[in-house]
């Protein structure tokens, strides 16, 4: 009997207890489903993540502010009173403050070593924005650092090389400025007002280049998005009438580091920056607690499904044991006419894994299905406002690897069986009754 014999007669010889073999194979399928499903669950979160990391900021960079001490923080969740502090700014969250860096802190942040340059963030804050003569609607500012990105709903992010002053606006605001819709935002001036330190209000109008989506990482969040120049336009209105020393006062710098740099090297940067006086925290470090916490969910959903799959396991090695007790006879008469041990070893074991094949497709197919389908039904409801988010999706080759994997588990299993009726003695197997 050669391969491909004894691969036509495993799959013949699995149903010859169609009931048991159904058993066994719904067994199989329920750890299958399952993996598959907690499979796709982390892949879609993760790869959410993925595609929107870059809206917090590069991975070669970490956001630095000056050291404080953290039970004065508003944000920490004291209720100790505050000290004044004269060189505190604004973080652009409602009482947040921190200790601003002045440009001796640029210089002194420069030379930490590891540090391949500083980029010093300015808070800007306007009073309202406004289209025509329509409504004035109070609005904050951000700005994109190199590395980040946005999720538009349409035209383009801001062109910072542009001399010409360009704005992206949050969809939230597209409706309120009296817009029809997003594209017809788009090539429309907005009014900035801000209001200097002499009290005068000074007005500047920009082109509403893009439309930004919400997304769970985007920079500016609700924020309106400027490009350089337009930034330098209002931050010089801003800055009116203050001494020079006052003006340049920034709340964060992001420091750019090598792109190659191992882990150990960025906690050694940011040790460096700790013992200079300044904090610094990288992408890694904001978001790896949401990883953290949606890797562990998924793992302990696998060991759940892994847990079904070994007593799927103990299925398979039962309906073997049956199999090859009421195949007794057959057995001994296969050996009787020269087909050898351990043929009739791989015989079991394929019939094992064809059972493994079975149950892990089926359920690795209605696992996807259904994934899609409660992703779909999510979208529309539930997680409406977290565009671009597919809760549950499946790789490829996940998927491969997890029938392989079952496959696997199920001809382990049969390894027992298969072994008794590779020992069976052709003899006493003939005399069977």
């Amino acid at each position: 009997m050669n391969a491909l014999d004894l691969v036509g007669s495993a799959v013949s010889n699995t149903f010859r207890s169609k009931t048991r073999s159904i058993l066994t194979i719904l067994a199989i399928f329920v750890g299958a489903f399952t993996l598959t499903l907690t499979s796709g669950l982390g892949t879609g979160i993760n790869a959410y993540i993925d595609d929107t990391v870059s809206g917090v900021g590069a991975s070669d960079a970490m956001t630095v502010t000056k050291a404080s001490d953290s039970s004065s923080d508003p944000l920490s969740g004291g209720s100790e009173p505050r000290e004044y502090d004269p060189d505190a700014v604004s973080t652009g969250v409602p009482g947040g403050t921190v200790t601003a860096l002045t440009p001796d802190d640029i210089d002194a942040i420069e030379q930490v070593d590891g540090v391949l340059s500083v980029d010093a963030i300015r808070t800007i804050t306007p009073d309202y924005i406004q289209v025509g003569d329509g409504d004035r609607y109070v609005a904050s500012v951000g700005s994109l650092v190199p590395g980040q990105t946005t999720v538009l709903a349409a035209g383009a992010e801001p062109d910072h090389d542009a001399a010409e002053l360009e704005v992206a606006l949050p969809e939230a605001y597209v409706e309120p400025l009296g817009f029809d819709g997003d594209t017809d935002a788009i090539g429309q001036t907005l009014t900035i007002a801000i209001t200097d330190a002499e009290r005068t209000q000074h007005t500047v109008e920009a082109e509403i280049v893009g439309v930004t989506e919400e997304a769970l990482a985007n920079p500016t969040g609700s924020s309106i998005l400027l490009n350089d120049a337009l930034g330098d336009a209002l931050f010089d209105a801003q800055s009116t009438g203050l001494p020079e020393e006052q003006a340049d006062r920034y709340a964060s710098a992001t420091v750019w580091f090598d792109p190659g740099a191992t882990d150990g090297q960025i906690q050694a940067l940011k040790d460096d920056l700790d013992e200079a006086g300044y904090t610094g925290t990288t992408i890694a470090d904001q978001l790896g607690a949401i990883t953290a916490v949606i890797d562990g969910i998924v793992l302990v959903l696998n060991a759940f499904a892994v847990i079904a799959l070994l007593a799927a396991a103990f299925g398979i090695v039962n309906t073997l044991y049956m199999s090859v007790q009421e195949r007794t006879r057959e057995i001994g008469l296969m050996k009787a006419m020269g087909m050898g041990s351990g043929r009739v070893f791989t015989l079991f074991s394929l019939e094992a894994a064809f059972l493994g094949f079975l149950g892990s497709a089926i359920g690795a197919g209605v696992a996807m299905l259904a994934g899609a389908g409660i992703s779909a039904a999510l979208a529309d409801g539930l997680l409406a406002d977290l565009p671009g988010l597919t809760l549950i999706a499946f790789d490829p080759a996940s998927i491969a690897t997890i029938i392989v994997l079952v496959m696997a588990i199920a001809f382990l299993a049969g390894t027992l069986p298969a072994a008794r009726a590779a020992r069976a003695d052709p003899v006493e197997s003939l005399r069977y009754e």
